[in-house]
């Protein structure tokens, strides 16, 4: 069965966001293919496409290589995203159906009960399915795509602080439903541009100054199967 090259894609991003790959290492297609068990095609496939992401470049005499972003371009990102997320929201409060509006409630509810127990690790996987649904709910495949991969990279360059308050984080995903709900995109606008901004402050990024490059990649790790991947 040929693996199609989105899904070799999303392995080895997924891969570069975890760190198992460091930035600046190589990234060689017969590496890759034997760790993701497939041929070298949808792997040159994918980096391709990764390149054209940011998160791969292509270095003369070494191939291709992890990104080293700078402090610059990673700042560029958080401010991408205070635009682009009160945007999307906005847009959702015109577009949205009933269906997102059952996700983004339910997960609301999930999220005010688990910050009322404290629990940190489905916090945050629930405030990124809350945000990739309001992102949905925009109507604008262009947008959601944007959001996306600005959220896989600033997962990539910066370490996320728990909010001082989770409880109140989460009554503010709830206000931003209710603004959408109600069709009202000025406030939907205006409430997730001020929770964006709040949520910006617990950003710490993971390199600082000079650049550790290395010629070598992760070796160690298992091959992984990649045929069950969601896309």
């Amino acid at each position: 069965m040929r693996i199609p090259a989105h899904s070799v894609c999303t392995a080895i991003r997924d891969d570069i966001v975890a760190g198992v790959y460091e930035r600046g290492s190589r990234l060689t297609e017969e590496l890759l293919a034997r760790r993701y068990g497939v041929s070298r095609v949808p792997v040159r496939e994918a980096l391709r496409t990764l390149e054209a992401e940011g998160f791969v470049v292509t270095r003369r005499h070494a191939g291709a290589c992890v990104a080293e972003p700078t402090e610059h371009e990673a700042a560029d990102l958080l401010e991408m995203r205070m635009l682009l997320e009160p945007l999307g929201a906005a847009r959702a409060a015109q577009r949205r159906t009933e269906a997102h509006l059952k996700v983004l409630r339910g997960l609301v509810r999930l999220g005010q009960e688990r910050a009322r127990r404290g629990n940190s690790e489905d916090l945050r996987s629930l405030g990124g399915w809350f945000h990739e649904t309001l992102a949905q709910a925009s109507g604008s495949q262009a947008l959601t795509s944007m959001l996306t991969q600005l959220r896989h990279k600033i997962a990539w360059m910066y370490a996320v602080d728990a909010p001082a308050d989770p409880v109140e984080s989460w009554v503010q995903h709830g206000a931003i439903v209710d603004a959408v709900a109600r069709g009202d995109g000025d406030r939907a606008r205006a409430l997730t541009a001020l929770h964006t901004e709040r949520a910006t402050s617990a950003h710490r990024l993971r390199f600082s100054g000079g650049t550790d490059r290395t010629d070598r990649v992760r070796t160690s790790q298992p091959p992984v199967n990649i045929t069950g991947l969601r896309h």
